[in-house]
């Protein structure tokens, strides 16, 4: 069943408290999936971004990372901002495990064990995609915000404290495979 498997590739859900939240970020992924030419196993093997040749990385093993880089910051956020700079956990985690639903659209196998860019892909980046699919699910509107704000598209706007923490732990992660200073 395809929501087992979005549960087994995703164990982080578990991390939502608010059953609701947990069911349609849940929903979210299954409505990806029956979308798109990708499996659950796909994502554990592809590589993360087609910006890196030979990408060492897997799709899910960056996802991953990036919801708990994204958590690890926001635990650190409120033990020393506390009020000051409140964080709603629950948003920052459903959006860290959303911010690529939409690469499920974007990308397709290439047939030799990697992906490419899908025909869709080539008109609408993941950002747009992703927020399409979520909305589609029913998911509130600070959490399509972390979806649509995670990648440089975001930059045109104000985000809120949530899509920050998601936007820098997927950059942390991202770009040292593009830019990183080897001495």
């Amino acid at each position: 069943m395809l929501r087992d498997e979005v549960k087994r590739i995703w164990p982080e859900l578990e991390w939502i408290s608010d059953e609701d939240l947990r069911s349609q970020t849940t929903d979210c992924w299954e409505r990806a999936f029956e979308y798109s030419p990708l499996t659950p196993e796909d994502l554990e093997r592809i590589p993360f971004t087609l910006k890196v040749p030979d990408c060492p990385v897997s799709f899910m093993a960056h996802k991953r990372a990036v919801v708990h880089v994204a958590r690890d910051a926001a635990n650190s956020v409120e033990k020393f901002f506390g009020a000051a700079l409140p964080v709603d956990i629950d948003v920052l985690v459903a959006g860290a495990i959303l911010a690529d639903v939409g690469k499920l659209l974007e990308y397709e196998s290439d047939g030799e064990g990697g992906s490419r860019q899908s025909a869709r892909g080539k008109y609408i980046r993941h950002p747009f995609t992703g927020v399409a699919v979520a909305m589609e699910c029913g998911l509130p509107d600070a959490v399509c915000h972390i979806i649509a704000t995670h990648a440089g598209e975001g930059d045109m706007i104000a985000r809120t404290t949530e899509a920050w923490l998601v936007h820098h732990a997927d950059f942390m992660t991202f770009e040292p495979f593009v830019k990183r200073l080897e001495l």
